[in-house]
């Protein structure tokens, strides 16, 4: 070989390696046992494609959903909804691949946003569904009947993995998993891809994210450091307790917001995950608690009762914490976010509390210093 002809070789080799092997389309896909269908579509998110035959006499349609590069102990879900737009209402068809080999398909009503994809009937009739999984890839075949007078119909489908114990988690909040749905003309073939809204969704779900970390796992630690360690400081008087309520304030009212576009997230777009969403009013009940003591409640310092406000105010705060850094951490990997941010914060978080430990050493020491001079000075 030349070394042109071996220049040409080596860059072939090299795309071959470094661009990714995408999916076949789907006019080209065969199906075993010569199973065809008359239209398919390349669903635009989520490496899945749409095969189906209409029957106008009957209303009855075939239908394959072919999802390629499909994870191990993973679900798959195409579904239509004939009332409305979006998740709620669906009529889901599953199939479950667990990491025994086994695979599932069965049929689940989506009512909620918090639906665990429950086995049940759907709202019109079924006649067949199965599954198969070759080649990295998930088939559902379903053959059902339409709602009358409908042949443009709302779809969505999506992808999750399964727990151990065999329970269908969350799908993720990627901008592919969001952007899941469209319209299907079973007649004409239309289909059409998800509008525009899923942008603000997004936008949205980032915006809850970004103030939670700011305020929750950033701001209020910063807080907890002003209010321990500069308050042994001399000639500072009052400044640490009000360089602490300021920082808490202002953490708070971002804490609010966040709180806020939460709540609209989970009752307005996408499934919500559950343990996150109960910390996250658990934390906000805490906040509350915590703001309402120590505004309305605070004892002088010489009360009899400091002592227990002070118990309060340090295990509600040090709570609310840890909690919230737990949350914030979950929140990144439902909002699957890339490793950089999580690892990025994860670093905040260590240097805070690298900070914190070193305080912490100072200031026993200087605190012991100042007991022993003083000490020193009592006469015998």
């Amino acid at each position: 070989m030349t070394f042109s002809a071996n220049i040409v070789f080596f860059f072939t080799f090299l795309i071959a390696i470094i661009v990714p092997v995408t999916s076949q389309p789907c006019n080209s896909y065969r199906f075993s046992k010569n199973i065809k269908y008359a239209a398919c579509e390349d669903l635009p998110v989520l490496e899945s494609s749409l095969h189906w035959n209409y029957h106008p006499s009957s209303g009855v349609v075939d239908v394959a959903f072919n999802k390629v590069n499909a994870k191990d102990s993973s679900w798959v879900a195409w579904a239509i909804n004939p009332t409305s737009k979006g998740m709620v209402g669906s009529q889901s068809f599953v199939a479950v691949h667990k990491s025994n080999g086994t695979i599932k398909a069965y049929t689940s009503p989506i009512t909620s946003y918090g639906t665990k994809l429950q086995e049940d009937n759907l709202s019109f009739s079924v006649h067949s569904l199965s599954t198969s999984y070759t080649n990295g890839g998930i088939i559902i075949f379903a053959t059902f009947q339409l709602p009358p007078n409908k042949t443009l119909v709302n779809h969505v489908w999506d992808e999750g993995l399964v727990s151990e114990d065999g329970t269908l988690k969350a799908h993720s909040f990627s901008r592919s998993n969001l952007q899941s749905y469209g319209t299907i003309d079973f007649i004409s073939g239309k289909v059409s891809k998800s509008d525009g809204d899923v942008n603000s969704q997004t936008i949205l779900r980032n915006v809850h994210g970004v103030l939670n970390t700011v305020s929750w796992g950033i701001m209020m630690p910063i807080g907890v450091i002003m209010g321990r360690y500069l308050k042994v400081l001399e000639g500072l008087g009052s400044t640490w307790f009000h360089s602490h309520r300021a920082c808490q304030s202002l953490a708070f009212l971002i804490n609010i917001v966040g709180f806020g576009t939460g709540l609209y997230i989970g009752s307005h777009s996408g499934v919500h995950h559950a343990p996150h969403r109960c910390v996250g009013i658990t934390l906000m009940c805490l906040a509350c608690a915590q703001v309402l003591v120590a505004v309305c409640l605070r004892p002088k310092k010489d009360h009899k009762y400091r002592i227990f406000w002070n118990i309060f105010h340090y295990i509600v705060g040090y709570a609310t914490i840890a909690l919230a850094i737990w949350n914030n951490l979950k929140g990144f990997d439902i909002l699957n976010v890339g490793n950089v941010w999580k690892k990025s914060y994860v670093g905040i978080i260590i240097s805070l509390a690298g900070i914190a430990v070193i305080l912490e050493v100072m200031t026993w020491i200087w605190v012991c210093n100042k007991r022993r001079a003083k000490n020193s000075q009592v006469p015998c």
